[in-house]
């Protein structure tokens, strides 16, 4: 599984993929299933699709700032590193 940057995605194919995982948006703000605000959970603000993050094997959606992806990977470093799903085919690391 490869990791890729959801910067230059547009909006459009930002929401596709939200959908695609079971949420949605209302063109600005990530929703969940029941059309309620995602809130990225380490800062408890309401995560915008244009600055959404999601890491691969995963449906956590956090705000892409420093601070909620240091925390993020401060409690799920290990297993994002170790899990053979976030390793290329060369053993290359991805994310």
């Amino acid at each position: 599984m490869e990791s890729i940057s959801l910067k230059e995605v547009s909006v459009k194919s930002k929401i596709d993929l939200l959908k695609e995982i079971g949420f949605n948006s209302d063109g600005e703000y990530v929703l969940d299933s029941d059309g309620n605000k995602v809130i990225d959970k380490y800062i408890e603000i309401p995560v915008k699709v244009n600055n959404m993050a999601i890491f691969p094997g995963s449906t956590i959606i956090l705000d892409n700032n420093e601070l909620s992806l240091s925390l993020y990977l401060e409690e799920f470093g290990d297993e994002f590193w170790t899990n053979k799903r976030f390793w290329g085919r060369r053993g290359e690391r991805h994310g």
